[in-house]
């Protein structure tokens, strides 16, 4: 164990190409039941959902049909139904690239062109390629959470964080046309790779994450002082131009194809967020006031502030609803963050720590700070790896999972019925 908290992994040896499905199959084994049980019930439940209950029509499937009929009805309303929101840009983006809008250059560019590349060996059906994306990443991001935290927490410890990560409350889209499971599983992979010594392959997938989110930045300082403390110090750091290399991909795509290589940094004002001065403090300020505000006006049922609303109105429910469960979410992942620094080390907690000030530092600015907090929260591995241990208490392991299972539902039913999540 080193000061950081992390254990020295001897470095694999080499294994003959006959081998390799064997040691698949055995690194999936731990984590394919809970694959296979989570994800059909959550498309279960999805269907059943969206057959039995009003969509909301002002956000219906045949509504956002209409910006490209071609990508978002696929397959039919079995597959169609993990097409919603955001993914209407990754497939779009897929289809036509980064000039079809200003506001598509906030979507990284690796997921859309997997999506492109895959659609054209299932004759172009692009849904139908991002889910399979997603639940690949997904397999993958479950087998190399079960391995890092076997080394450090035990099988039992490992099985928990996985099955928490599982029936997370955002973990519905792991399968959806989004990026996250494609993120969470490079960024589980670049630690994989580094721990046991294989940096260049570690920096690699660096770049290939921040390829995908700007979220990918908060590896760069984790992976910096884990190389500073390995013994091949200048080896372990000589590869990450790598990185930031891999990275330029993406601004000079945007230049050929808008003329605007910083369009990703642009392209946030017209999502409404900002780079704040005071940096990650302000998203705990604002999402802190936006959460008692909430509460206030949930109890009272009457306006607390006069700020305007997206919807258009001073005051809503919904609003203080979003604010308070996004509060509540932050406290939840500092808690988390803490005990993720003093049981798994400096490594895990200053990742943890720059994933929680990224989305700080640039809150939302139309009345919701916090929005897609609990989403974010989805790839900051280490969150799971604390509740693991949290969970070691029997009592703690059915709170977790009542309560996780619970908001799981209902935030599969609101996914399948358009109304907005995360």
């Amino acid at each position: 164990m080193t000061g950081l908290g992390i254990k020295k992994v001897e470095k694999p040896r080499g294994l003959p190409l006959w081998a390799l499905p064997r040691k698949v199959l055995t690194a999936l084994r731990p984590v394919a039941g809970v694959f296979l049980w989570s994800r059909s019930v959550i498309w279960a439940v999805a269907l059943f959902a969206l057959l039995v209950f009003e969509p909301n029509r002002s956000l219906s499937p045949t509504a956002l049909r209409s910006m490209n009929p071609a990508l978002t009805h696929d397959l039919g309303y079995w597959i169609d139904v993990w097409a919603g929101w955001d993914s209407v840009w990754y497939l779009r983006i897929a289809h036509s690239g980064y000039g079809v809008n200003p506001q598509a250059s906030a979507f990284y560019p690796l997921y859309p062109a997997l999506i492109r590349i895959l659609s054209t060996i299932f004759f172009g059906h692009y849904v139908l390629a991002g889910i399979v994306i997603s639940l690949f990443a997904t397999l993958v991001s479950f087998a190399l959470l079960y391995r890092l935290a076997e080394r450090l927490i035990g099988p039992e410890g490992a099985h928990r964080a996985v099955v928490y990560l599982a029936i997370f409350p955002m973990a519905l889209f792991l399968q959806a046309v989004y990026s996250e499971s494609l993120l969470l599983a490079l960024i589980l992979a670049a630690f994989f790779f580094a721990e046991r010594d294989r940096w260049l392959t570690a920096w690699c997938l660096t770049g290939f994450a921040l390829l995908t989110r700007l979220a990918a930045i908060a590896l760069i300082p984790a992976l910096l002082l884990l190389a500073w403390w390995s013994p091949n110090r200048r080896r372990a750091l000589i590869g990450l131009p790598l990185a930031p290399l891999e990275f330029a991909l993406f601004p000079l795509a945007l230049w050929r194809m808008t003329g605007d290589p910083l369009g990703f940094i642009h392209a946030e004002k017209i999502w409404y967020r900002h780079i704040a001065l005071a940096g990650p403090l302000t998203g705990l300020w604002e999402g802190t006031r936006a959460g008692i505000i909430g509460l206030l006006q949930i109890a009272t049922h009457q306006p607390v502030d006069g700020r305007q609303y997206a919807t258009g109105s001073d005051y809503t429910l919904l609003n203080s609803a979003f604010n308070v469960e996004a509060f509540l979410f932050l406290v939840l992942f500092l808690f988390l963050a803490i005990v993720v620094w003093r049981r798994f080390g400096a490594v895990y907690g200053l990742f943890t720590a720059c994933s929680l000030a990224i989305p700080l530092s640039s809150p939302n600015v139309r009345g919701w700070p916090l929005l897609s907090l609990p989403r974010f929260g989805l790839t900051i591995f280490p969150l799971f790896l604390a509740l693991a241990v949290l969970g070691k208490s029997p009592r703690v392991h059915s709170a977790i999972v009542g309560v996780s299972a619970i908001m799981l539902g209902l935030a599969v039913v609101q996914w399948a019925l358009w109304q907005w999540i995360g």
